[in-house]
């Protein structure tokens, strides 16, 4: 057999396009969960009362998440780094597991549906007819979420107006 400069140069090109297809594909894939997200999380924020543009922001869109369920956002930026990942997810589901007893679905199944599919979890939430309750949280013995409606900030930013004298 023959090992020639050509066979050499003939493997060095189907390796390569055979990389380039797959680092496409996963591009690919990769924006289109990306947009799914986006859009998912934006119908989800509007409907609790966070700003919608925040889920365009890597990252920050988890900040949001963790702040909803009343957990300190900053947690989101262990995730850059390898084992803090983990320490984000854990604090993640506790405060998705709090968003589910606002929409009055606190089950594990949604926690679950949240760690693989969060833009499902999230436009199944934005989505559902049943209506965002933050005292839920209260009531449950945890604390109010940061963010949106039912937490201090949007109380302090949106005061209610005086009734009217009669």
């Amino acid at each position: 057999m023959n090992y020639g400069q050509g066979n050499a140069e003939a493997l060095f090109y189907l390796i390569f396009g055979i990389y380039a297809a797959v680092l496409g594909f996963s591009l690919l894939i990769g924006l289109i969960v990306y947009v799914l997200t986006g859009f998912a999380f934006m119908a989800l924020f509007r409907k609790v009362g966070v700003e919608p543009w925040a889920a365009w922001v890597p990252i920050f869109n988890f900040w949001r998440i963790l702040e909803l369920g009343g957990q300190p956002g900053w947690i989101s930026l262990l995730a850059l780094v390898s084992p803090g990942g983990i320490v984000t997810l854990v604090f993640e589901c506790i405060g998705v597991y709090r968003i589910g007893i606002a929409f009055r679905k606190p089950s594990a199944g949604w926690v679950v549906l949240f760690v693989f599919l969060p833009y499902v979890w999230a436009w199944v939430l934005a989505s559902d007819k049943e209506v965002y309750d933050p005292d839920l949280i209260r009531r449950a013995g945890y604390g109010p979420p940061l963010v949106g409606f039912g937490s201090a900030a949007y109380a302090a930013a949106h005061p209610t107006p005086p009734p009217p004298a009669s």
